[in-house]
């Protein structure tokens, strides 16, 4: 298999399932932060959380690929976007691995194809079309999250 057609990536669990994302977009991997929840926000966005002073809106990964929202979140995959830092929720500790084995396309929603990782099915994550994706409200959040910190209606006045 030639090089280009392997991808090197952090595999994140959620629930049963299991989401790779190029490693090119990933800044770091957190224990899940105190999370603010944010009442009006989409069922996408779980919430905010500080990462050293920079405010980070959570997003929900099942809720992203349309398989529902994610019941616990154990682990934050933080990923380094134009717009600044968003993060992907995580059931369990999210994984460095090469992506080599291409089973075929994905189904789901933002993904880019189907992997073998040993004896796992790893689906990449399109990081670009997930973003691109997100509904409006969700999508203006992020924008207004890493433009000013935080979201106004979400600020005390």
């Amino acid at each position: 298999m030639a090089a280009a057609d392997r991808q090197d990536a952090v595999l994140v669990p959620v629930g049963d399932d299991l989401y790779g994302v190029p490693i090119g977009w990933v800044g770091e991997v957190v224990t899940l932060p105190q999370l603010t929840p944010l009442v009006t926000a989409p069922a996408s966005v779980l919430g905010l959380f500080n990462l050293r002073g920079e405010i980070v809106p959570l997003l929900d990964t099942a809720a992203l690929v349309g398989l529902g929202q994610t019941d616990t979140v154990t682990f934050v995959v933080v990923l380094r976007t134009k717009v600044g830092p968003v993060g992907l929720s995580a059931t369990a500790c999210p994984r460095r691995a090469i992506l080599a084995d291409l089973l075929g396309p994905s189904e789901l929603s933002g993904t880019a194809g189907s992997y073998r990782v040993g004896d796992e099915l790893a689906v990449l994550l399109d990081v670009e079309a997930l973003l691109t994706g997100l509904t409006p409200a969700a999508s203006e959040l992020v924008d207004a999250t890493n433009a000013r910190g935080l979201p106004s209606h979400s600020r005390r006045h």
